[in-house]
């Protein structure tokens, strides 16, 4: 196989199309970036994902993948290639596995394009990456880097960062000051941001009853205040959380802020209680303590990646199942799991005592 170019004047990435996993591919981006300084370099991501990298320094350029609108179908695909084309990339890097990242910049015109051998797409690669045997065990960061180093780019260190953007972060705080002035509460009060949704299946949901006894022990045994994480789907538990607990003290967000603004946010807590999902990597990347709740998922390879974390899972024989849906019906890893457990998690954080999980150097 051919070394992958020196001195490529234009490189496009494709990024993965999942928050969480975009997340992960950070030190990935900066590796590329740190190699190719001089190289312009385009991020071709799913439009929910964007965010992860719109004021991201390791990149020059988003071209939005506009999946479900210009380039639906066949006829939005062609259009996808027809763009890219224009473009006249040296080389792609597809962070993303799928056969159709492959396909789309072979069409394209590419004429480097390298990425790990994955979903038969080995022939439409000219720089193919074999997956190292080794990968289980350990954390999904190293699986991206791994494959940089199959390119023979150098990878560099392992740490997760993100960059709400100015506007975002003016915009949250903005938000955070009027909440705390019209229920006349003071600034300094401890900030508990819960994330109760996750995409993958209730398997990896702790019960939002759960999450508003939480909230509740929360607003009246540490004086704190809630917000509320998610989507549209997950604002009928953001009000399972408010009725559960002291209402007046939870800052419900869920549907109503763009992931930009959400990371602004999060940047705002002292600690983060969320299920594996993709805000739980943002609030690793943005260095906010973080106590997450396992069930059906691999702590492991996907755990919150940062300095000060708290992992809360109830050991079973069937777990990590990976499952969408409990295949024994009763969910035990998440039910069997207290609010008094994920509080004293909670205050562990808030005291600093949290475990630490070191992105060492690459090796």
């Amino acid at each position: 196989m051919a070394v992958f170019p020196a001195n490529p004047a234009k490189i496009l990435i494709r990024s993965t199309n999942w928050i969480g996993d975009a997340v992960m591919t950070i030190p990935a981006v900066r590796s590329i970036r740190n190699n190719y300084p001089d190289a312009e370099i385009t991020l071709l991501a799913l439009p929910w994902v964007a965010d992860v990298f719109a004021a991201s320094p390791w990149v020059d350029n988003i071209f939005l993948y506009e999946k479900n609108g210009r380039h639906h179908g066949v006829r939005g695909r062609l259009r996808l290639i027809s763009e890219l084309r224009k473009e006249k990339f040296a080389a792609a890097v597809l962070l993303q596995n799928a056969f159709e990242a492959a396909l789309v910049t072979f069409l394209a015109g590419i004429p480097a394009r390298g990425g790990y051998n994955t979903d038969g797409r080995s022939l439409l690669l000219t720089h193919r990456v074999k997956k190292p045997p080794g990968i289980k065990g350990k954390h999904q960061v190293y699986y991206y880097q791994e494959m940089i180093a199959g390119l023979e780019i150098l990878p560099g260190d392992n740490r997760l960062e993100l960059f709400p953007g100015s506007e975002a972060v003016a915009a949250a705080r903005k938000g955070l000051e009027h909440f705390l002035r019209i229920e006349n509460k003071g600034s300094s009060l401890p900030i508990i941001g819960l994330n109760p949704g996750a995409a993958y299946g209730p398997a990896k949901r702790w019960p939002a009853e759960k999450f508003a006894l939480l909230a509740g022990k929360v607003c009246r045994e540490l004086g704190g205040i809630v917000i509320v994480f998610g989507t549209d789907v997950d604002t009928r538990a953001a009000g399972i959380i408010k009725d559960g607990s002291v209402s007046e003290r939870v800052l419900d967000l869920t549907g109503k802020t763009a992931l930009a603004t959400a990371m602004a946010y999060i940047d705002l807590c002292n600690v983060f209680v969320t299920n594996d999902s993709g805000l739980m990597h943002v609030a690793a990347a943005l260095a906010t303590p973080t106590a997450a709740v396992f069930g059906s998922t691999d702590h492991i390879a996907t755990g919150p990646w940062c300095d000060q974390f708290r992992i809360i899972r109830h050991s079973m024989g069937c777990s990590p199942c990976k499952k969408t849906h409990c295949p024994q019906g009763h969910l035990r890893c998440m039910e069997d799991i207290t609010p008094e457990q994920v509080f004293a998690a909670v205050g562990e954080l808030l005291e600093g005592t949290g475990e630490s999980q070191e992105p060492s150097l690459y090796c």
